[in-house]
């Protein structure tokens, strides 16, 4: 490439996580030749159609825009070739072929949620907070066979505070991604940047921890757990899926908690309340008090909103 050309950038993503880094991207003047997102869905009651954040971004922005169903379709993989593209950049995206991610002359970057090679897997906001993390971080890395283990560019790490959710990490993240996805291309383009492989727990690093997807069961509180990994739960699932109990025979979702360390006079499971201000469900070594719920089949509210109006069995 000559030098002062600005590198072809085809970017890849589709939830709001990687609109900061498409509009960062864009804001520092480089040259985004194509977006490529997910189809457009039919959701809700009407089956309205449904397009990821990513397009309506590129679409306000007079980006170009593919959306295949199959990545590895005949005619999206010529038309990618024709895109010339010297990076490509993949935010929230999905598992890319080799044929594709091996396709740009500079590679393809990843901007994974996490320091890897911890938490390597779809879901890394979520299972720091899980298991307690004091700090998490970005990593910008490129993509090769076996997911999350390409070699790292960039790193940058930050604190997780004891009362934040994933959600709120979530949102501080994007912006910190996506000032070092800038910082990565940037040092791509002019040769600064060195590739180095990701260490393994052989080989120094500390016992690997593992991002899965999340699953419903993930989610089911059980109430035989200490108090703190009980209120970790919770805050590592809100505001999506959503860590929930039984509660009058119906799904009790809890967004927001807090503690109390004493010694539970009911067995684990079983839950106190004054109808008024408070409900707590008892853990193994205390009590957890719920702050934001939502019950089945109602909206989110504060706890004192919801029994100040519930008349179920339990009142």
């Amino acid at each position: 490439m000559e030098q002062n050309k600005k590198p072809r950038i085809i970017f890849m993503g589709t939830p709001d996580f990687a609109v900061a880094s498409l509009d960062a991207i864009l804001y520092a003047g480089h040259n985004i030749v194509a977006v490529i997102t997910a189809a457009d869905k039919a959701a809700g009651r009407g089956m309205k159609t449904n397009e990821s954040a990513v397009k309506k971004y590129a679409i306000h922005k007079g980006l170009k825009i593919l959306q295949p169903e199959k990545l590895k379709n005949p005619l999206f993989i010529e038309e990618l070739k024709s895109l010339h593209a010297d990076i490509q950049i993949v935010v929230a995206f999905r598992m890319l072929p080799e044929l594709i991610w091996s396709m740009p002359s500079m590679g393809t970057v990843n901007l994974h949620g996490s320091l890897l090679p911890q938490y390597r897997g779809a879901a890394p906001i979520n299972w720091a907070v899980i298991n307690g993390e004091k700090e998490t971080g970005v990593t910008t890395f490129k993509l090769q066979q076996e997911i999350d283990t390409g070699n790292i560019l960039l790193q940058e790490s930050f604190l997780i505070a004891d009362d934040e959710t994933a959600g709120e990490v979530h949102d501080r993240m994007k912006i910190i991604g996506a000032k070092v996805l800038v910082k990565t291309i940037e040092g791509l383009i002019d040769g600064s940047l060195k590739e180095k492989p990701q260490l393994s727990g052989r080989d120094g690093q500390s016992e690997l921890k593992h991002a899965p997807k999340i699953f419903t069961e993930t989610c089911k509180i059980d109430w035989d757990k200490p108090v703190d990994q009980i209120y970790n739960l919770i805050r590592g699932l809100s505001p999506f899926p959503g860590a929930f109990t039984y509660y009058d025979k119906k799904i009790l979702k809890i967004f927001k908690s807090h503690k109390e360390y004493i010694s539970p006079k009911e067995s684990p499971g079983n839950s106190q309340t004054d109808k008024k201000n408070f409900l707590k469900f008892a853990a193994a070594d205390g009590y957890v008090y719920l702050d934001e719920i939502q019950m089945e089949g109602k909206k989110k509210m504060l706890i004192g909103d919801f029994l100040r109006g519930y008349r179920g069995e339990k009142m």
